[in-house]
């Protein structure tokens, strides 16, 4: 009798048992419905975004790179046809070896100035005044930038030319020398963005430890033996990340050289951005412009991929 009566117990509890569980766990689910449906509130905007303003177009760019496109007719598709005429264009390498040679002008010397300015912020001062007057010029337009230093490099006018008439070497004709031009608009750009990139070093020396310098001290080792046996093979990843970007914005100038020289002279800074430019909104060759502008994606991402794997940019020595 006793055994009759406990089994009905017995069975409610592991019923109660089983319930359990299925009680607790839809509330969870809920839960984890509910933030899953505000993360895709809030990405969905950006995410927008970057279908509309960056997936679309470049769809549409690299089918128009098939087609004879000009407005004003339906695109035809022509298959490889601006390819080979993309590759025997003497203007494009002419345009591709400009555009390298600003480059590497560029990209030289603002990481060795940024690396020296980062560790003298790292070494000498921590400010944020310091810091926050280092960043202005970044903060201003490149169209902005380009105008003040077309004036200020004027031969005739040119208040950087008074001073190097003042103090003896003479004016020198910035935009008019086919062989200067290229290093003149580099150097703008060094002064533009030096800034932002020496922060960008100084936020990766934040990250090594202290501890490795006074190691360093007591083993009576050198500022200089230091900076090259601790602090760049540390900053490794951080100056991986600077010069992969500062190569692709480089490969994309075009207000600067518009502003300033519109290629000239003589084409000596046509920048395969403005060769672009002139393809298509000159000459109404989308398809051809179109072209190049897949040529000019696909350099960016053989140099970041080769960049990223021969700087082991995803590792760090501190691991």
């Amino acid at each position: 009798m006793t055994d009759t009566m406990e089994a009905p117990a017995r069975r409610a509890a592991v019923e109660d048992e089983g319930a359990s569980p299925r009680r607790f766990r839809l509330p969870h689910l809920s839960h984890r419905r509910g933030d899953l449906i505000a993360a895709l509130f809030f990405v969905a905007p950006a995410t927008l975004g970057l279908a509309v303003f960056l997936v679309w177009p470049t769809l549409r760019g690299i089918y128009f790179s098939f087609t004879d496109y000009n407005v004003f007719t339906p695109a035809q598709w022509v298959g490889l046809d601006n390819y080979v005429r993309m590759v025997q264009d003497p203007e494009f390498w002419h345009s591709m070896w400009v555009t390298v040679q600003y480059v590497l002008v560029n990209i030289g010397v603002q990481t060795v100035l940024a690396v020296l300015l980062a560790v003298l912020m790292h070494r000498l001062t921590r400010s944020v005044f310091v810091r926050s007057v280092m960043l202005t010029p970044f903060l201003v337009s490149n169209v902005v930038v380009g105008l003040v230093w077309l004036w200020i490099l004027d031969y005739q006018l040119g208040i950087g030319n008074k001073f190097l008439e003042w103090i003896g070497i003479g004016r020198v004709f910035f935009w008019g020398d086919d062989k200067l031009v290229i290093p003149t608009l580099a150097l703008i750009t060094v002064w533009k963005f030096l800034g932002y990139t020496a922060l960008l070093i100084f936020a990766g020396l934040q990250t090594i430890p202290e501890q490795l310098y006074e190691a360093g001290r007591l083993d009576g080792a050198s500022e200089g033996r230091m900076f090259r046996s601790i602090t760049l093979p540390l900053l490794r990843p951080y100056l991986a990340m600077v010069v992969i970007l500062s190569i692709i914005g480089s490969f994309q100038v075009f207000d600067l050289v518009s502003v300033t020289t519109g290629g000239g002279p003589v084409n000596a800074s046509q920048v395969i951005q403005m060769e672009i430019y002139k393809a298509a909104f000159g000459r109404f060759e989308f398809g051809y412009a179109s072209a190049m502008s897949v040529a000019l994606m696909l350099v960016l991402l053989v140099i970041t991929f080769l960049q990223y794997r021969l700087s082991r940019a995803g590792s760090s020595d501190l691991a």
